[in-house]
């Protein structure tokens, strides 16, 4: 098998010990048991030199509060939606729900310095979703991505708790620094910081590692961001005025 076949492989043993009621096993420590040794064996291929077991025994160790933190996000989408009917409704149906579980699983990895693991992850869950999230990118409990095609969060982002967005918005890098051969800066801060309770809709842009949306704050579709807001700010574009004339029969 390719490596990003084996990847799915680690995802798939992944779902299951998340949401063994929908995605397979219900024995938990056989789900666990497939990862540490699909981990372990990966590891060891891409980290010559490195305690793959340790690596893994140290990532298993985390399981449980990467259980936790889904579990939150399942309420926030069955809370957020009146679409939604059951949290077995969103387990099942909703694309924003599986990208974040699988991103939460990569941002693990990511932590632990495993290489092109995780990356591998977050495309498994982009192309079957059309949500890109970077493993590197720190989300905090009870995210909910309504819809969710086409949105983007960059590797630096810093996402409080209890945040919402919905489909098409970017949390992106505002401009790439480059250093006196020309060659980009990497490992600084380029994506913004979204503080707690935040609701961010469709199709708007926030740009830069400077840029800071305060708690408690609204931010209106298609809005374009590179300057911080401050908390329980409202932000929204002016009401376009539409023309609608009739058309004669």
């Amino acid at each position: 098998m390719t490596l990003p076949q084996r990847v799915a492989h680690i995802v798939k043993h992944g779902m299951s010990y998340l949401h063994p009621c929908v995605y397979g096993e219900l024995n938990s420590k056989g789900a666990l048991a497939d990862i540490a040794s699909d981990l372990e064996r990966e590891i060891a291929l891409l980290c010559p030199g490195r305690d793959a077991k340790a690596v893994v025994d140290e990532f298993i160790g985390r399981l449980a509060e990467v259980r936790r933190l889904v579990e939150t996000d399942v309420s926030a989408a069955y809370d957020g939606d009146p679409a939604a009917t059951s949290r077995m409704e969103v387990v099942m149906a909703y694309p924003g729900l599986y990208a974040v579980t699988i991103h939460r699983l990569a941002h693990e990895l990511y932590r632990l310095g495993v290489p092109i693991l995780p990356r591998v992850m977050s495309e498994l869950a982009h192309s079957k979703t059309g949500i890109d999230i970077h493993p590197g990118a720190t989300i905090g409990e009870r995210f909910f991505i309504d819809h969710g095609t086409g949105v983007v969060i960059g590797e630096t982002t810093v996402i409080g708790r209890n945040v919402r967005l919905y489909q098409g918005v970017t949390l992106g890098g505002l401009s790439f620094a480059k250093d006196s051969s020309g060659a980009l800066v990497k490992g600084v801060k380029r994506h913004p910081n979204i503080e707690d309770n935040v609701v961010i809709y469709a199709n708007a842009t926030i740009l830069g590692g400077e840029t800071t949306i305060g708690h408690d704050s609204e931010i209106g579709g298609n809005v374009w961001l590179k300057d911080s807001v401050p908390p329980n700010s409202r932000v929204y574009n002016q009401q376009p005025a539409p023309v609608v004339k009739s058309i004669p029969a």
